[in-house]
Order: structure tokens, then sequence, then C-alpha cells
């Protein structure tokens, strides 16, 4: 019998209405949900209740306990595979961290809900019992954190919240999903070619800021970034990785200042590429000594600028994957 370790740290999946009919999030624990769920009984289930939270709140030190427990299961050979249970307003973040972190060739599946399990239509029970039928399955093996949802399974790289509330929720933009799940069995299509892993070995969380880049855009919020002495900043140019010209001399300071900066594009599709030469476009900002992001989009490149940084790896190279 296959043994599946399901971890739970809250999110819709685990709400329930309060007293006014709004939903709580994250407070139903992992065992009495999977009382309600009534999960497979033809495969060996641990539940591990380790958070009960809104995914808005969980923190790089909850990810970095998650992360160590699926280590330690895995190195103790305690589990064929991992199912994580999470809210998905940051979902598709901490499953990127996972897939980046842990380098096992057992699967680690990231799943949750849009619905709450007690509200009509809840797509919490297929779901999870999905997300445990593809931990468990060997064709997973070698694939890397993986996302379960509305019955497809997606790389946790390209993966991204699409609505807000539907039950179709997850997409890969230009890069489809892996496979899908029909009648509890996982039919696979198509892997990752490269697993790219880092090791996170700083405790210290690095602070790495978003910036969007828009239509008149100035500089006030790289000025804000300067002064707080951030770690790094993501800018989510537009295209191939143009900003405005405006927020040019402040990027210089920037990196003057010691900060490490990544371009990357708003395009859900294509990569960050030196194809114009003026002032703000990707070459202009090459030149100055930023870091082209490729393909990511500004929430991944966030999360592996951060490790990155923790692992004390080099920067521009890490972003070649």
């Amino acid at each position: 019998m296959k043994r599946v370790a399901v971890i739970t740290t809250g999110g819709t999946i685990a709400s329930k209405h309060n007293e006014e009919g709004r939903l709580s999030s994250g407070v139903i624990s992992g065992e009495e949900l999977s009382t309600i769920l009534n999960l497979p009984e033809d495969i060996d289930i641990t539940i591990y209740s380790m958070l009960q939270k809104p995914s808005m709140h969980i923190s790089f030190s909850d990810l970095d306990n998650i992360r160590k427990k699926i280590i330690h299961l895995f190195k103790n050979n305690e589990a064929d595979g991992v199912v994580v249970t999470h809210g998905t307003d940051t979902l598709e973040e901490s499953a990127y961290y996972l897939d980046l972190t842990i380098d096992d060739p057992r699967p680690v599946v990231v799943t949750g809900s849009q619905r709450s399990p007690v509200e009509l239509g809840s797509d919490a029970f297929i779901n999870l019992r999905h997300a445990i039928y593809s931990a468990s399955d060997t064709q997973l093996r070698d694939t890397g954190t993986v996302v379960v949802f509305n019955e497809r399974v997606f790389a946790a790289k390209y993966v991204k919240k699409e609505h807000a509330s539907n039950i179709q929720g997850f997409n890969s933009f230009g890069y489809g999903y892996l496979g899908i799940i029909d009648n509890d069995q996982l039919f696979l299509y198509q892997k990752p070619l490269r697993q790219d892993k880092v090791v996170p070995k700083d405790s210290k969380v690095p602070v790495v800021e978003i910036i969007k880049c828009y239509l008149g855009a100035d500089d006030k919020f790289i000025r804000a970034c300067i002064d707080s002495k951030v770690d790094g900043i993501i800018l989510e140019g537009v295209g191939r990785g143009q900003i405005s010209p405006d927020m040019m001399e402040a990027v210089k300071e920037a990196i003057a200042e010691g900060i490490h900066i990544v371009v990357t594009t708003a395009a859900e599709e294509g990569e960050v590429y030196t194809a114009y030469e003026y002032s703000g476009s990707a070459y202009d900002l090459y030149k100055a000594g930023v870091i082209l992001g490729k393909d990511y989009d500004s929430k991944k490149a966030r999360i592996k600028l951060i490790t990155l940084l923790r692992a004390g790896e080099n920067i521009k190279e890490g972003f070649t994957q």
C-alpha cells in the first residue's frame, strides 16, 4: 500500500462560516479536515496539521518548517509522496519555493480549494482526493513540486492563480498543464526537462520588493527601497522588459548601493530580452547591471532571488535556469 503524508496549513480548504456568515480561513485542523472529506481508503494516509492560517499570513519561517518536515519524511522513508494543503492566494509562491528547495524524486503535491468544504459545490474534496492519488503515483517521480487543481496537474514554476473565485482557479499560460486526473487515475503527458534546485543556508530572509512598471511611472518606489536598505528589487517591466525612463537614474543608484535588481515582464508569455536600445529598455537595464529575469513572473522571480541570496549563490547565473 502506498503511503502519503498530508500536511495541512489552512486556507479556504480548511475554512468554515463564522456567526456573520463570512468564511474564517484555516480554522479547521488537518484531522478535522480528513474526517469531513472522506479521504481514500486504499492509500495509507498520515495527517500532519502544521498550520491553520489564511495563506497571506504564511511566512518564510512557516515555509522553511514545511520544507524541513517534507525532507524529514523522505529521509526517513516515511512517505512515498507528500500533499500540502494551502490557501490559494499565495499557493503558487509556496509551491515554487518547495520546488526550488526540495531535491528528492518523490512527489510533492500542493493543492487547495476555491470554496470551503461546507459550501455548495465545494472543490475541496475532489482536489484533495486527486492530490493524494497523484502523490502516490510513480509517474510524478522526478517532476518536482506540482500543483493539483480542478483535475489538472501544473508545474510549480509556471502555475498562476487565474481566477479569484471560480473553481478553475489555476492555469499555466503558454506551457499548459502536465496531465490530468480522471476517475482517481493520473494521466501524465509531459514533464519538465530540467530541475532547478537551490538550498537555502542563511536563516535570515532577505527583503525583496516588487515594483510594477507602467505608463508614466516615476522613481519614488525605487528610492523608497533604497532608503529602506532592501536587499533586492524585482522590476515587473512590460513587453521584453522595458521600464519608464524616469526610473533609470534611481535604478543605477540602487545598484551602486548593492541592491540586486531583476527585471521581469508583465506579459503572460515570452521572456525578457535585449531587443531595444533606448533609456529604460532591457538593454539599458542590462548595461546598468540589472539581471534579466527570463520568463519568470514577478512573484516567482522574488521567491528565486530570496532563495539565491539565502544560499549565497551567484544571482546572475541563478537566473539562467
